[in-house]
C-alpha cells in the first residue's frame, strides 16, 4: 500500500469518526430516548394484554353461553351436522342443521371465477354458476336472553321437516314441549323468507322481554380480477327506516360504529352481488357496524360484521320474521324484488347500485338504463351498445356542441377586426381599456365570447354519468370484445409480480387509448382556441396548454385499475367529438360566416339598443365598473387635496 493511498483512508477514518462524535446524542437526549422507549415498551404490553384480555372475556361469555345452554338445550347441543338445499332457477342454498343457517349461497347462470388466496384469475378455474358464500364465509346467530340461560342458536342442531325444494322447518328441542323453530321458504327468485319462533317457552323470559340479539358476520370474497377496482365498491350499506342509504367508508378500518336510526336491511356488498338481510320490524337503534379491509392477495375483500337486536315475541304468537336477498346487484331485479317481499315495505333496494349525484343520477336512472337494457335485450355485444350510446349521447347533444362551435368560429374570423381595433391598448396598465374595447366588437357582431365553454359543460354531466354507470353495469361482467375478455375489468397487455407505485401491477390498453386520444382531443381544441385569441391571450393560453396536456397522465394512474369498459366508453366518446369538430371545422365557410358577421355589425353599428346577448352585456357592465372607477379616483383626488 502506498503512502497516498495510506493517508486517503487515515483521513476518511478521521472524518467518520469527527461525524459520528459531532452526531452523538447528548446526555439529555438519551435520556428522552430511554424515557420514549420505555413508555412505548409499556404501551405495548399493555396493548398485548388488553387484547388478551378481550379474548378471554369472549371465549368467558362464549362459554357460560353455552353451559347456560347445556342445561335448556342438553339435548340440541349434540348432534352431526348435515346439509339441506333450497333450490330454484335463480339460487341454491344450503342450510346446516347445526346453528339452522344458510351456509351457502350459488347464484346461478353468472361465472365463478375463483380467486383464491396467492392464485391469479385463471379463466381453466372458472365455474357455470358463482359461490357467494361458503363455511366459515357467512355466519348468522340469534341470542336470546331467558330467565335462566342465554340461548346461542349457532351451538344448536336443529331437526329438519316439512322439508322440499323451497321449503324447509328446523327445530331445536329444549325438553317436553319447548323448541325453537326456523322455517324457510324461497322465492321464484333471489328472495328466502324466514320465520324465527319459541314454543312452549314463554315463561322462561322475563315478563318485559321483547328483544332478540343478532350477530351476522362475513368475509367478503374477492369475485373479480381487480382486487383494488372491486375493492373500491365493496361495502357495508344499510337503509335507515323512513329515510336513504348510507354506508361505512370503503377504504378505512371502522369497527363497531353505532348506528343512531332504526335500520330496514343491511347489505354486504361487493361490486356486483351483495348478501341483504331485511327485518320485518327493523333493526332496532344502535346497530354496532363493522367494516374491515383485507390485503391484497388474500383471496377477501372485507370483513363485515352487523350486531342488531330485532323485535321477539316470548309467547311465539308473532313469529320474528326476516328476509334474505342472495343475488345479482342489476337495479332492474333490485327495483323489482320488493314484489317477493311479504313485508309491505319501501326497501329502496335498488340504491345498492350507485348512480351518482342527483343530476348525474336522473341521466342514469331515466335514460342510460332503460337505453341499455333496450339494446342488451336485442343481444347485441356489448362493445358495440357502448358504442351506440355514445352515438345516441353524441346526436342528443349535437345541436348545442354545433352551436358552441360556430360561436368560436365566429371568435376565430373576427381575430384580425379585433387586433386592429385593440392594438392601441397594449401597455399592461390599458388591460381594462382593451377588454372593454374586445367586449364592445363582440357585442356589434352579436357575438358570445362565453359559448365556447358550453361544449366542456354539457359533455361533463353525461362522462361524470357514464363513470358511474359502467362499473356498476353487472351486464359487463364477463363480457369479451375484441381484445378484451372482460369488460368489467381491466385489459392487460402486459402484468408484473408486484406493485409499482400508482401504477399497480399491469397495463391496461384500453386506459392508453383513451389518454393517447385524450392528448391529442387537447391538441385540437387548443389550437382552436388560439386560433380566436387575441394579443396576450395567446401567451395567457401557454399554461392552460400544459395543464390540458398533463391531465391524461394524471388520467392514466386514475384509470389503469378501472375497468376496460369504461376506458373504452371514454375512448370513443373523444374519437367521436374529434370526429365532429374536424367534420365542423372542414364544412364552415369563413368567408361567408364573416360576410354575414359585417352585415349583422353594419346593422348593429351606431345603434346600441340593437346590441344583446352576453358579451352586450359584459360590455355594459365594464363600462360601469369603469365609470366607478373614475369617480373614486376623481373622490380621491379631492380628499388629498382638501388634505393639503
Amino acid at each position: 500500500m502506498d503512502k497516498n493511498t495510506l493517508t486517503g483512508f487515515v483521513l476518511i477514518a478521521a472524518v467518520l469518526i469527527g461525524f459520528s462524535i459531532y452526531n452523538q446524542p447528548s446526555d439529555e437526549q438519551l435520556a428522552q430516548q430511554r424515557e420514549q422507549f420505555v413508555k412505548d415498551s409499556i404501551a405495548a404490553v399493555k396493548k398485548q394484554n388488553d387484547a388478551k384480555a378481550a379474548q378471554a372475556k369472549q371465549a368467558k361469555i362464549e362459554a357460560e353461553a353455552k353451559s347456560d345452554s347445556t342445561a335448556l338445550f342438553h339435548n340440541a347441543l349434540n348432534g352431526t351436522a348435515s346439509n339441506i338445499t333450497l333450490k330454484n332457477s335463480k339460487l341454491e342454498l344450503t342450510l346446516s342443521t347445526k346453528g339452522g343457517t344458510v351456509k351457502r349461497a350459488i347464484i346461478k347462470g353468472y361465472t365463478g371465477h375463483n380467486i383464491t388466496k396467492g392464485v391469479k384469475q385463471d379463466k381453466s378455474r372458472d365455474t357455470q354458476d358463482l359461490t357467494l358464500f361458503d363455511g366459515d364465509d357467512q355466519q348468522l346467530n340469534f341470542m336470546l336472553a331467558a330467565k335462566d340461560a342465554n340461548i346461542v342458536t349457532k351451538d344448536l342442531y336443529f331437526t329438519p321437516s316439512a322439508q322440499s325444494d323451497s321449503t324447509v322447518t328446523l327445530t331445536a328441542q329444549a325438553g317436553e314441549g319447548k323448541s325453537i323453530e326456523m322455517t324457510y321458504k324461497l322465492g321464484r327468485n333471489y328472495m328466502l323468507h324466514m320465520q324465527l319462533r319459541t314454543i312452549g317457552m314463554e315463561g322462561m323470559f322475563a315478563p318485559n322481554y321483547s328483544q332478540m340479539d343478532i350477530d351476522w358476520q362475513a368475509r367478503c370474497r374477492q369475485q373479480e380480477r381487480g382486487f383494488s377496482f372491486e375493492n373500491r365498491y365493496a361495502t357495508l350499506t344499510y337503509k335507515e327506516k323512513g329515510s336513504g342509504t348510507d354506508y361505512l367508508n370503503e377504504t378505512s378500518e371502522k369497527r363497531d360504529v353505532a348506528i343512531e336510526e332504526a335500520l330496514d336491511w343491511v347489505a354486504f356488498k361487493d361490486q356486483f352481488f351483495s348478501s341483504i338481510f331485511i327485518a320485518k320490524t327493523d333493526f332496532a337503534n344502535n346497530a354496532l357496524m363493522t367494516s374491515v379491509p383485507q390485503e391484497k392477495g388474500s383471496g377477501y375483500l372485507k370483513e363485515f360484521e352487523a350486531k342488531m337486536k330485532t323485535t321477539f315475541d316470548p309467547t311465539g304468537k308473532i313469529p320474528t320474521e326476516f328476509e334474505f336477498y342472495y343475488g345479482p346487484n342489476d337495479f332492474q331485479i333490485l327495483n323489482n324484488i320488493e314484489d317477493e317481499s311479504t313485508f309491505g315495505k319501501d326497501l329502496e333496494l335498488q340504491k345498492l347500485v350507485y348512480l351518482g349525484w342527483p343530476v348525474v343520477r336522473w341521466i342514469n336512472r331515466f335514460f342510460t338504463i332503460y337505453v341499455f337494457d333496450w339494446l342488451t335485450r336485442m343481444g347485441i355485444p356489448m362493445g358495440i351498445v357502448l358504442i351506440l350510446i355514445t352515438l345516441l349521447l353524441k346526436l342528443i347533444t349535437y345541436p348545442l356542441v354545433k352551436k358552441s362551435y360556430m360561436s368560436s368560429a365566429k371568435m376565430r374570423v373576427l381575430k384580425p377586426k379585433l387586433e386592429a381595433a385593440t392594438k392601441q391598448y397594449d401597455k399592461p396598465e390599458d388591460a381594462m381599456q382593451k377588454q372593454q374595447a374586445m367586449m364592445q366588437e363582440y357585442a356589434k357582431y352579436g357575438v358570445s365570447p362565453m359559448a365556447g365553454c358550453l361544449p366542456m359543460l354539457i359533455q361533463m354531466p353525461i362522462w361524470i354519468a357514464m363513470f358511474n354507470f359502467v362499473p356498476n353495469a353487472i351486464q359487463l361482467r364477463g363480457q369479451s370484445f375484441l381484445w378484451i375478455d372482460d369488460l368489467s375489468t381491466y385489459d392487460p397487455i402486459i402484468e408484473w409480480g408486484t406493485n409499482l407505485w400508482m401504477i399497480g401491477d399491469h397495463l391496461s390498453l384500453t386506459c392508453i387509448l383513451f389518454c393517447v386520444s385524450n392528448v391529442l382531443y387537447s391538441i385540437m381544441t387548443m389550437r382552436q382556441q388560439k386560433d380566436q385569441m387575441v394579443g396576450q391571450q395567446a401567451e395567457q393560453m401557454k399554461m392552460m396548454q400544459w395543464m390540458m396536456y398533463l391531465m391524461p397522465v394524471m388520467f392514466f394512474f386514475m384509470f389503469n385499475d378501472y375497468s376496460s369498459g369504461l376506458n373504452f366508453y371514454y375512448f370513443v366518446s373523444l374519437f367521436f367529438s374529434a370526429a365532429i369538430m374536424f367534420a365542423l371545422r372542414k364544412t364552415t365557410n369563413d368567408a361567408k360566416l364573416l360576410a354575414i358577421l359585417e352585415a349583422r355589425y353594419e346593422e348593429n353599428k351606431n345603434n346600441p339598443k340593437k346590441q344583446s346577448g352576453l358579451a352586450a352585456r359584459i360590455q355594459r357592465m365594464q363600462e360601469q365598473q369603469a365609470e366607478l372607477q373614475r369617480k373614486r379616483e376623481e373622490l380621491e383626488q379631492k380628499r388629498r387635496k382638501l388634505g393639503k
